[in-house]
């Protein structure tokens, strides 16, 4: 099966390390849709006590797709849950938008992932019993609000399942769930949306369709993206990759290429990588 295809370039600027102005310099001139100061998350205390994340600065640009890499345990998804309000921080400030999640409570906390944030999932997430549109809509529902007619058409127009809502998830393929489950991501035009190894679950087809489709999404959506993943070949649909090793991050690439990922994750993992399998995934560490 061949490998998930590569993006056209997309006008993004060129490949570098971090510069004033940069989502990842603590500097950046475009509003920020996510942002942390001094992030630390450690588990357990004294001999048995692991930083997973050591004083991290960042910010995520806003419509931009940002990509999270880095080596098995360099806390790349521990990033990801913390920055989308699923984990709990040991020190530091997180924000989502204007708003500091660090200090609210929990239901003020759950509201707002509700209202502000979208997730996608390996594992699709769908409730078998609702069909495609009921999943997408069903954030929404619990709510109790209703979904904007004319956006909730304008996402499924863009993900091309529009002949697929009446169909439960067991008459869908994986990257038709996965469709769905990206719908439902966008479905409430959240602030942004958290996207964990997307296609991870999917055939190399299905995985270069669906990270289409969250391209799209910022393209023209204006949507905000931000994706951990272990694929080299799914890093380079993103405006801008993030590298972090030992709990910190230690490099980014703009306009990044799979090669270009490569080599620099070959670095960090301190091993030969010898490119993406035949499924579109990573050969590296996972």
């Amino acid at each position: 099966m061949p490998a998930i295809s590569e993006p056209e370039p997309s006008g993004r600027t060129p490949s570098g390390t971090p510069s004033p102005g940069s989502p990842a310099s603590g500097h950046a001139t475009a509003p920020a849709a996510a942002r942390a100061e001094r992030l630390t998350k450690a588990y357990g205390a004294g001999d048995t006590r692991v930083v997973a994340l050591d004083t991290v600065d960042v910010e995520i640009g806003r419509g931009r797709f940002t990509a999270i890499m880095g080596p098995s345990g360099s806390g790349k998804s521990t990033l990801m849950h913390c920055l989308a309000g699923l984990d709990t921080v040991t020190s530091g400030r997180i924000w989502i938008g204007d708003t500091e999640i660090t200090a609210l409570g929990e239901r003020q906390l759950t509201r707002l992932r509700r209202d502000s944030v979208g997730f996608v999932f390996q594992a699709f997430n769908l409730l078998p019993t609702l069909s495609a549109e009921e999943n997408i809509t069903l954030p929404a529902d619990i709510a109790g609000r209703r979904t904007d007619p004319d956006w909730l058409k304008r996402v499924i127009e863009t993900l091309g399942i529009g002949d697929r809502l009446r169909h439960r998830p067991s008459e869908l393929s994986g990257g038709q769930q996965q469709r769905v489950a990206v719908a439902r991501a966008l479905a409430s035009r959240p602030e942004i949306i958290f996207a964990d190894e997307p296609t991870g679950n999917l055939d190399s087809r299905s995985g270069a369709e669906v990270l289409g489709f969250l391209r799209g999404s910022v393209d023209e959506l204006a949507q905000t993206v931000v994706m951990v993943t272990h694929d080299p070949v799914a890093a380079s649909y993103a405006d801008i990759v993030l590298f972090l090793a030992d709990g910190r991050i230690v490099e980014q690439l703009t306009a990044p290429t799979a090669d270009a990922v490569l080599e620099r994750m070959g670095r960090l993992d301190g091993q030969s990588v010898d490119g993406p399998s035949i499924d579109g995934r990573s050969s590296g560490n996972r």
